[in-house]
């Protein structure tokens, strides 16, 4: 590309865009210390339904009676998106799913050495035997059955696409390879969900952790290896590091020219009502969402900015398309061209010269306070090296 050629962003699309599956309700409330009540979980199920995420993940029935009839009360709430309930490699955990009324079950199979072992006590044939007889089971009561490989990405690939296999067989609609613990890099995410699509009939959805910081970037990784449905959590919320976050991947696809039908308007505040419900701020600089990301101070970004926006924006990051916009603020990297525009916007005298005076003082306030400068704080130093500045704006 030619150095004066028009700027191009590296986002590419690659084939249609996956599911987004939403697990918020599920994964993200077994985050350490976060509870959901039940208004709570129906207003942010209806929040994502009306966000227009295809599918949500209510919860796990098997927690008992008060459980099931909540998932009931959610479930009839929803419009469009499609609900499902979560169950343990158990009979009695598909039984108590079946009680639900929710028409579709995803049963999670440890597959990991470790989890067959260790945690469980039993073999690999455990898991191919209560595969088979659980998604029979499932079927038989009408069921629609996903069958999840916890902890797929520490298991022989070659036994991972023996289960989806059975699973298939035994009339499973879906098959979800989880990063239980986040040990994945997207290049080994990619080159595992790529196995998997080649070998099996199955659409692949893929769930990701973020024990790396990762998840984001392994579960974009699976859709371009062809998952089908992707796994999230507003504000990656979940266990431990917690999960791949709805308003990234989102975000991502719908720049590659690949949109989930996730309305990106809707993210913001999605995302401060899982904030308020979890007791867990929106941190500021938390991509997409947070309160600081369209947030600029350095003299170099917002010079260029105001002269050409594509200088510091990209195309799949304009804050408009999230309901947001730029925010310039003064503060200890400021620049001229960012002290003339704050005078501007306070109307105030807002000359070069008088900018170029009041900058070091810009500077040195920011330090003091340690903080940006508000438009009070502006008034004050400008009223103090010039008593007039107020009203005698100039060009």
């Amino acid at each position: 590309m030619n150095a004066l050629s028009p700027a191009m962003d590296v986002f590419s699309p690659s084939g249609p865009a996956p599911v987004l599956c939403d697990t918020t309700l599920r994964d993200g409330e077994q985050t350490a210390g976060v509870v959901f009540d039940l208004a709570e979980r129906c207003a942010i199920a209806s929040a994502l339904d009306a966000a227009g995420v295809a599918e949500i993940e209510l919860g796990v029935a098997a927690m008992g009676a008060a459980e099931i009839g909540a998932i009931r009360q959610i479930a009839r709430g929803l419009v469009a998106a499609s609900p499902l309930v979560w169950a343990r490699a158990r009979a009695e955990d598909i039984a108590a799913a079946h009680q639900t009324g929710v028409r579709r079950v995803h049963v999670a199979v440890p597959l990991s050495p470790c989890h067959l072992a260790g945690k469980l006590r039993v073999d690999a044939d455990w898991a191919r035997t209560q595969v088979r007889q659980l998604v029979s089971l499932a079927t038989g009561m009408g069921l629609a059955v996903s069958v999840g490989a916890e902890d797929g990405s520490r298991t022989d690939p070659a036994f991972v696409a023996e289960i989806a296999t059975i699973a298939a067989e035994a009339g499973a609609i879906r098959f979800r390879l989880a990063d239980t613990l986040g040990v994945l890099d997207p290049f080994a995410a990619h080159d595992l969900v790529r196995r998997l699509v080649a070998t099996q009939p199955l659409p692949i959805e893929f769930h990701a952790h973020n024990d790396l910081g990762l998840a984001t970037a392994n579960t974009l990784a699976a859709a371009r290896a062809g998952a089908s449905h992707l796994s999230v959590t507003v504000g990656g919320l979940g266990e431990r590091a917690g999960n791949a976050a709805l308003e990234e991947v989102a975000a991502v696809l719908a720049a590659q020219g690949r949109p989930t039908g996730v309305g990106l308007d809707r993210l913001v505040p999605l995302a401060e009502m899982v904030a308020r419900a979890a007791g867990r701020p929106v941190p500021a600089a938390k991509p997409i969402v947070g309160p600081a990301v369209f947030s600029h101070e350095s003299g170099i970004h917002v010079d260029g900015l105001l002269k050409d926006r594509t200088t510091y924006e990209s195309a799949g990051l304009r804050p408009e398309v999230f309901g947001r916009a730029h925010r310039l603020v003064l503060g200890k990297h400021s620049g001229l061209a960012g002290v003339v525009h704050a005078l501007r916007e306070a109307g105030l005298r807002h000359d070069d010269a008088f900018a170029r005076a009041l900058l070091p003082m810009v500077r040195a306030e920011a330090e003091r306070l340690k903080r940006a400068l508000e438009p009070a704080d502006l008034i004050r130093l400008a009223r103090g090296l010039c008593p007039g500045a107020q009203g005698v704006a100039q060009s």
